[in-house]
């Protein structure tokens, strides 16, 4: 049964307002659909064809000017039926959450009409994001596509013509989007912890941004917030910290990792916090959170220590700036539940672990708890 569609008089989906259709506040979600229809593959007068719309409304989907985001929700989730029914890959349908998320935000940044609202209504100050989120949003802003993405199952049949090959915002629109996360982050660190979420993840978000002085705009958020980070409890300034030594690496800057990992996680409780932080961010503890007091919380409780486990094994490739932080992340997790090194995935760790060490890449204490994986393996073999 073909879904019935209402519309406005010029065609446009009812709940796409006016003034919110020069923003093109849906780029993700709509580069996302535009992916699954190509892939079945229909095209977009076919799909218009189909749903009993215009074909320039399937155009301003996929190209974010009449956001997905704004149609009703029962019309969303019947053109995600429809393309399900019609062959496209789950895969990527189940991403199109995140690809709302990642819209929400670039929506809000977009839109200039921000300076007397509430920081507290900004959709990165309530909800703790996780990586395929946040892909979704570095997708729009360097082309880079998601770790979640999945590759198509058959080649995809060449179009006429130039066509995206990702949802990436103009020039114009990165700089508009960079400069209201850098405008909010600071809102935010005036707001002191009320702010502390929005902060992080704005200033996460900045990091990517290739600006001459972006790296100099971090150092000096980071200043703003010095703490003491050896306590025998977690804090917010803890994953503040966390979020910022990682983000200065994209910029070349280790030294902060290298301190961060030395306090923050002299502790069960900066221990016990970074790994509930990977088990959130890597998608294994699917509740939502709307701030990082989760962080403290006992792990394993919510999330299986073998999955993170083999998440994290992934990421022991020495052409990553964080990779001190993750060969650290994974001794501690084998430390904490030995018993993992028996599991299948033992040999990959072995070779990740071996390559390594063979390497120049990583700190001097990070090879020493390489060393210590090292021996475990060996001594867990059967």
């Amino acid at each position: 049964m073909t879904p019935t569609w209402s519309h406005r008089g010029d065609g446009t989906p009812t709940g796409v307002q006016g003034s919110r259709a020069q923003v093109r506040g849906g780029v993700v979600t709509g580069h996302l659909v535009k992916i699954a229809r190509e892939r079945i593959p229909r095209t977009q007068c076919g799909l218009a064809e189909e749903l009993g719309v215009d074909t320039t409304t399937v155009q301003g989907w996929e190209s974010g000017r009449r956001p997905l985001t704004a149609i009703p929700t029962a019309q969303l989730l019947s053109l995600r039926r429809h393309l399900l029914r019609t062959g496209a890959d789950p895969a990527l349908l189940v991403l199109l959450d995140d690809a709302m998320e990642a819209d929400s935000v670039i929506g809000y940044a977009l839109e200039a009409r921000h300076a007397h609202e509430d920081f507290r209504d900004h959709p990165l100050a309530g909800w703790v994001f996780t990586r395929s989120v946040t892909h979704m949003l570095t997708w729009a802003i360097n082309g880079a596509a998601p770790a979640a993405l999945p590759p198509p199952s058959a080649p995809v049949p060449r179009r006429r013509g130039p066509t995206p090959a990702a949802p990436v915002l103009s020039t114009d629109e990165r700089h508009r989007f960079f400069g209201h996360l850098r405008r909010f982050a600071e809102i935010a660190d005036a707001a002191g912890e009320e702010g502390a979420l929005l902060r992080r993840q704005a200033l996460y978000l900045c990091s990517y941004d290739s600006a001459s002085d972006t790296r100099a705009w971090l150092a000096e958020m980071q200043s703003r917030r010095t703490t003491h980070l050896a306590h025998a409890v977690w804090a917010p300034a803890w994953s503040d910290a966390r979020s910022l030594a990682t983000s200065l690496t994209r910029h070349g800057d280790v030294e902060m990792l290298h301190a961060f990992i030395e306090r923050g996680m002299s502790s069960d409780a900066g221990e016990t916090a970074n790994l509930n932080y990977w088990a959130h961010w890597l998608g294994l503890d699917r509740l939502p959170r709307p701030d990082d007091s989760f962080m403290a919380g006992p792990s394993f409780h919510s999330w299986d220590p073998g999955a993170l486990l083999r998440s994290l094994v992934d990421r022991l490739d020495p052409a990553l700036g964080c990779v001190d932080l993750n060969v650290h992340s994974v001794w501690a997790l084998v430390a904490s539940r030995p018993g993992l090194l028996a599991a299948d995935h033992r040999g990959d760790l072995q070779s990740r672990v071996s390559l390594l060490l063979d390497g120049d890449r990583v700190s001097s204490r990070a090879r020493r708890e390489l060393d210590s994986l090292h021996y475990g393996l060996r001594l867990s073999r059967p």
